[in-house]
C-alpha cells in the first residue's frame, strides 16, 4: 500500500496503480476527485492519447497523464492548479478543433462527455477560422452499429475493446496524423456478440446503436437499475424508461458480474417488456373448447375448481407442477410452499438451454436457474417423462419453457391431461391445451430477487406497470392457494416478508433478503 496525497487529503492505495486506477478503486474518480479522461477505461488498456488527464505532481518538471503515471508512496498530487485547469483548456481546445457544432441534433446529446468537460473544462470561445474536416457520415459499420466519423476524437478505447474484450479485432486506425480515422478492418463488419458496447464507451456520438438512435432524447429518461434476464449470468443493466415503457438497456457496472460489459443478445431482451404478444387477458376454456377472456378473480376461481374437482377424483397424486428458472426466488418459495400445503409431490423447474461462451453469455437462459435449485427444485427432465408415459393428470405450469425440446418438444403431450393451469408472461403453444391461462409480470415489473450461475442474488425493481392485470406469480399463486383453502394462504402477497422467509426455507439464502441485497448484489452462504 502506499500513501497518496491528491488536493490536501491523503489515501491509502495500491501500490503500483495508476493515478487515475486508484481514484477509480476509492470510488473517488469523477465522483469527489475530478480528472477529466476520454481515452482511458477502468477495464481497456492504457492507452494515453487524449493527454486530457494532465494532473500537477509535486517533484515532476512537467504535468504527467494521471492514467499512466504510476503510484508511489508519498505522492503528492494536485488536480485543481493553474497549470492544470490550462492544460485542460489547451487539450479541449485542440479536441473541439474538427469536430462538428452538431450538439441540437446529435444523438449523444445529453451524455456526451465532450459536450460536458467542453462545458466544465474547456474555453468559451474558439480561436479557430478554418472549416473543419469533412469526414464520413452515418456508416454502417455493421448490423447494430452507425459510425459518424467526423464527431470521432480518436479516444481509440473501441478499437481496444473489439482487440481485447471479444478479440475480433474489427476496428483500427487508419492514416497518420491529422489525416488519422478509425474504420472497420478490410474485408471485415462489425459484427461480435458484444458489438454494441462500442456505443457505451463512445465518449461522444461517433458510434451509436441503430436500435436506440433517433428514438427518444436521454434526458427524458430515468435511469432505473437492473438486471438483465436473458441467461444465468445476470448482467447488471440500466433500464431507460419514460413514459411508462423501457427504451433500452445499457450495462451497469459490476465487477463481480459483468464489468461494464453486456452481450448484444441481452441487451435486446428489454424489447420483451412491451412486447405485442405478452400475455394480457387471464382466460378459462369453455364448455365448447375456446378459451374466453375472464376477470382475473374469476379465473383464479375457476383454476380452483378444475384442481379441486380432479383431486377429490383421484387424490393429489396426479397433480404436478412446473417451476420456471425466470421466476423470483420470492415466487419459488411460494409455489414450494403451495406443493407442500396441497400435497403434490411431483415437481422439477425447467431451464432452457443454448450457446455460450468464455465471457458472459450462460448455456441456461434464464435468469434463476440457480435459485431454483437453491430452493430445492430439480431438474424437470423426469418429470416431462412423467407426463408423457402417463400417470399425471394435472399440471400448474410457469412459464412455457416445458415446451423446449429438452422437455416435451411441444404441447401435444399435454392436450390429454385433464387440467392445465398456465402462468406465464408472453403467448406460447401452451395456450392450445390450457385450461386457465393467468398472465404474470415481467421481472422489470417487480421487487424480486435472483441467483446467477455463480450463486450471486441480485435483484431487480419495478420501473415499469404493466397496462394491463398482472400479477407476480408469487401472487397468483397466493390467491390460487387461498381460493383452495389450503393453510398458509389468505390470498395475500407481501412480497418482502416473503423475501425474508427464504433463509428459513434455504440455509444459502440466510441472512440475505429484498433490503439486504442491494445495487451489487451479495453471494449466498458458502459462495463468496
Amino acid at each position: 500500500m502506499a500513501k497518496l496525497t491528491i488536493d490536501g487529503v491523503e489515501y491509502e492505495v495500491k501500490d503500483g496503480r495508476t493515478i487515475l486506477q486508484a481514484l477509480d478503486d476509492l470510488g473517488l474518480l469523477m465522483n469527489g476527485v475530478d480528472v477529466p479522461h476520454y481515452c482511458w477505461h477502468p477495464k481497456l488498456t492504457i492507452d494515453g492519447s487524449c493527454r486530457l488527464c494532465q494532473v500537477e505532481v509535486e517533484g515532476f518538471p512537467k504535468l504527467q497523464i494521471g492514467c499512466n503515471t504510476p503510484v508511489k508512496d508519498g505522492m503528492v498530487v494536485h488536480t485543481k492548479s493553474e497549470r492544470v485547469k490550462h492544460a485542460r483548456e489547451g487539450v479541449m481546445e485542440f479536441l473541439l478543433l474538427n469536430h462538428p457544432l452538431d450538439c441540437p441534433i446529435c444523438d449523444q446529446a445529453g451524455e456526451c462527455k465532450l459536450q460536458d468537460y467542453a462545458f466544465e473544462y474547456g474555453v468559451k470561445h474558439a480561436r479557430t477560422e478554418e472549416p473543419r474536416r469533412a469526414l464520413k457520415k452515418n456508416v454502417d459499420l455493421g448490423p447494430t452499429i452507425k459510425f459518424d466519423q467526423e464527431r470521432c476524437i480518436l479516444c481509440r478505447r473501441c478499437v481496444r475493446f473489439c482487440r481485447e474484450v471479444p478479440k475480433t479485432g474489427e476496428l483500427a486506425v487508419f492514416n497518420r496524423g491529422d489525416h488519422s480515422v478509425i474504420e472497420t478492418v478490410p474485408g471485415m463488419q462489425l459484427d461480435n456478440p458484444y458489438s454494441m458496447n462500442v456505443a457505451d464507451i463512445c465518449p461522444v456520438g461517433a458510434l451509436t446503436t441503430k436500435d436506440f438512435r433517433f428514438k427518444i432524447r436521454v434526458w427524458f429518461l430515468e435511469e432505473a437499475p437492473g438486471i438483465c434476464t436473458g441467461c444465468s449470468n445476470g448482467c447488471n443493466v440500466y433500464l431507460g424508461v419514460a413514459n411508462n415503457k423501457v427504451y433500452r438497456y445499457v450495462p451497469r457496472r459490476n465487477d463481480s458480474v459483468n464489468d461494464t460489459w453486456i452481450c448484444d443478445v441481452g441487451r435486446m431482451t428489454y424489447e420483451e417488456i412491451g412486447a405485442p404478444d405478452r400475455l394480457k387477458l387471464p382466460a378459462v376454456r369453455s364448455d365448447s373448447g375456446v378459451l374466453e377472456a375472464v376477470p382475473f378473480a374469476k379465473a383464479i376461481d375457476a383454476a380452483a375448481a378444475r384442481l379441486r374437482s380432479l383431486v377429490e377424483r383421484k387424490g393429489a397424486g396426479v397433480l404436478a407442477a412446473v417451476a420456471s428458472a425466470h421466476a423470483s426466488n420470492e415466487d419459488l418459495l411460494v409455489l414450494a410452499r403451495f406443493l407442500d400445503a396441497y400435497g403434490i409431490r411431483h415437481s422439477g423447474v425447467t431451464v432452457r438451454r443454448g450457446d455460450s461462451d468464455d465471457l458472459l453469455v450462460k448455456a441456461e437462459k434464464a435468469a434463476n436457474a440457480e435459485g431454483a435449485r437453491t430452493l430445492g427444485f430439480e431438474e424437470a427432465g423426469p418429470l416431462a417423462k412423467q407426463i408423457a408415459g402417463g400417470g399425471i393428470d394435472g399440471l400448474i405450469v410457469l412459464g412455457h419453457d416445458l415446451l423446449d425440446p429438452a422437455y416435451l418438444g411441444g404441447e401435444r403431450t399435454l392436450a390429454k391431461l385433464d387440467t392445465v393451469i398456465v402462468l406465464d408472461t408472453h403467448v406460447s403453444a401452451l395456450e392450445r391445451v390450457a385450461h386457465v391461462i393467468l398472465p404474470v409480470r415481467h421481472a422489470a415489473e417487480k421487487d424480486a430477487t435472483y441467483v446467477n450461475h455463480a450463486g450471486r442474488v441480485q435483484r431487480s425493481w419495478p420501473v415499469v406497470e404493466p397496462s394491463f392485470e398482472a400479477y407476480a406469480d408469487g401472487e397468483v399463486i397466493s390467491r390460487l392457494g387461498a381460493a383452495l383453502g389450503l393453510p398458509g394462504f389468505d390470498g395475500k402477497f407481501d412480497v418482502r416478508e416473503v423475501s425474508r422467509s427464504l433463509g428459513a426455507a434455504a440455509a444459502a439464502f440466510r441472512g440475505i433478503d429484498l433490503e439486504s441485497v442491494g445495487e451489487q448484489g451479495i453471494p449466498l452462504a458458502g459462495k463468496g
